[in-house]
């Protein structure tokens, strides 16, 4: 399964050349199977992003998260086994919304496909690819 971070499901939601050819063929690989996924918090940062003039959705965001979720994308739970787990990552740097994504990646067994170098270059044993490849 592959988990995006939630700017890479923008990236993805906007045709962004930032997601590069390698990352986008790996997409569409695993959505022809089912196994494309965001941690359910991804839709709330996007919805902050929206509300504070960060980004702009082409719809209100509760609609663009079920166009999303009608189109096969997997949203995965942020319970509390997962958010605990968040918490006990070493060496992680603080923003809670990366460690609740990196969180659910491990969890799940899940590849997280982001661009954030902080998470990148985290030596925890999480496996990612950066979505600019």
């Amino acid at each position: 399964m592959i988990l995006l971070d939630t700017h890479v499901l923008l990236w993805l939601d906007r045709d962004d050349p930032n997601l590069g050819p390698q990352a986008r063929a790996a997409i569409s690989q695993a959505w022809g199977d089912g196994e494309v996924a965001v941690s359910a918090i991804s839709f709330w940062e996007a919805a902050l992003l929206h509300q504070r003039g960060r980004i702009t959705l082409p719809c209100p965001v509760v609609d663009w998260r079920r166009d999303w979720l009608a189109a096969g994308l997997q949203e995965l739970a942020l319970d509390g086994s997962t958010a605990l787990l968040g918490a006990e990552l070493r060496d992680f740097h603080a923003d809670p919304a990366d460690r609740f994504i990196t969180a659910t990646a491990l969890r799940h067994s899940a590849w997280l496909l982001t661009a954030d170098r902080l998470i990148l270059d985290w030596p925890g044993t999480l496996q990612r690819t950066a979505a600019q490849a």
